[in-house]
């Protein structure tokens, strides 16, 4: 609603056209600074009503803000390597709110108060200590807000309807942690209503990312963070002497850049606020995803200097050297950390792996050379080698980044 009339008030259709996300965000901020004054707030909720009533300019100005905004999110998504195959926002569940509300009504569980607002009672003795409010006095309905929790039936809406048309396993809500109590109540009011199902929706949360800034200023957008990473990427592989031999140093500094924010994103819990550094995130030592990358193209590049190496028959029982063997039980541990990463639904575990893997792979090209080894050790190491780099390349695209081959 705000958004609506702030672009009446401030849009700019060329703008508008050529850089969506900044213009619609420009328009934003303007508009929230003026949304103090009553006839904007009251013009604002005009608006949401309008859009709900399906007033025809509304929703035509309401279509192109999320038509320019979803070609924006496949451009940018298309970057992370980021694919979604259906783009159904909460507006999609207008219609079918409606029925949510009649169920809430048929199953004795809406309520209304003496000032009109609906609410469902969760409290376990039913005594209020413990509500939702589902619907605005006018009868609009509700999305959280910072100041009290409300549910909206879309949310209910698109729960029922997401479980009618996938039959899905599971149901992972990703969301800032702010929200936290939004879901258990969403979870709980499915509950209420008969879903049994609603045991196996999930919540997962994250933290908020602190001190990052771009050369463009305080307030981030994604494409300037891309942007940025690859710009510095592309300034240390300069300065490196390797980089002459790199084919596409642009598409090579892209994915070592993504890879440096992937990974100071996982390392932690994914809940946990953490402070941000572009220094320590583009580390080319120590545990960065700038390090994995170039653990990788290390094992690539010994792969490429013996391929003429046969590994059809290789004798591992050659494999006797202590630095061997950590790789080898390190290797033994990858299905034990994908079960773990797949029950608690946190990147960590695998980061925290493949950090071990890259640092004990270091160690053993250092100490178990392939050239000039007995024919058969050589087999038994550069097969070792190269178990460590699938293994590394598989983490790394479980987390969303794309292994270089060279750097």
């Amino acid at each position: 609603g705000l958004l609506g009339v702030g672009f009446q008030r401030f849009g700019n259709k060329e703008k508008l056209k050529s850089s969506p996300l900044q213009h619609l965000f420009e328009v934003y901020v303007q508009i929230n600074k003026a949304a103090e004054d009553e006839n904007t707030k009251n013009l604002a909720k005009d608006f949401f009503r309008k859009l709900e009533e399906h007033d025809e300019e509304t929703l035509s100005l309401w279509k192109q803000f999320r038509d320019l905004t979803i070609e924006e999110y496949v451009r940018i998504y298309k970057r992370l390597g980021v694919h979604f195959d259906e783009y159904s926002g909460e507006s999609f569940y207008q219609e079918k709110s409606q029925e949510v509300l009649k169920m809430l009504e048929d199953k004795g569980l809406l309520q209304k108060t003496t000032q009109g607002t609906g609410i469902v009672d969760l409290s376990e003795k039913k005594d209020l200590s413990l509500f939702s409010t589902v619907m605005r006095s006018d009868g609009t309905s509700l999305y959280i807000t910072r100041q009290f929790l409300v549910i909206s039936f879309r949310d209910l809406a698109a729960a029922i309807d997401r479980m009618n048309k996938h039959s899905w396993d599971t149901m992972i809500y990703v969301t800032d942690k702010s929200q936290s109590n939004h879901f258990q109540h969403l979870f709980q009011m499915l509950k209420l209503m008969g879903y049994d199902w609603a045991e196996r929706c999930q919540h997962v949360s994250f933290g908020r990312v602190q001190g990052m800034k771009t050369r463009r200023g305080e307030v981030i957008f994604l494409e300037d963070v891309l942007n940025e990473a690859r710009s510095r990427m592309l300034q240390n592989m300069a300065s490196a002497k390797t980089t002459k031999e790199i084919e596409d140093p642009m598409e090579t500094a892209e994915k070592v850049g993504l890879a440096a924010l992937i990974i100071q994103d996982f390392r932690g819990l994914l809940s946990s606020d953490y402070q941000f550094s572009w220094d320590r995130a583009l580390q080319s030592r120590g545990d960065t995803g700038v390090f994995l990358q170039y653990t990788h193209a290390r094992l690539h590049s010994l792969e490429q200097k013996n391929e003429n190496e046969q590994l059809t028959d290789v004798n591992v029982a050659c494999l006797q050297e202590p630095d061997a063997i950590s790789v080898l039980q390190h290797l033994l541990r990858y299905d034990e950390v994908l079960y773990r990463s797949s029950q608690d639904l946190q990147p960590r575990h695998i980061v925290s792996y493949l950090f071990t893997l890259s640092h004990l792979a270091a160690v053993a090209h250092k100490t178990l050379p392939v050239k000039g080894s007995a024919p058969e050790l050589a087999q038994a190491r550069l097969c070792l080698f190269q178990a460590a780099r699938l293994v590394l390349a598989n983490g790394m695209k479980l987390l969303g980044i794309t292994p270089v081959t060279q750097m």
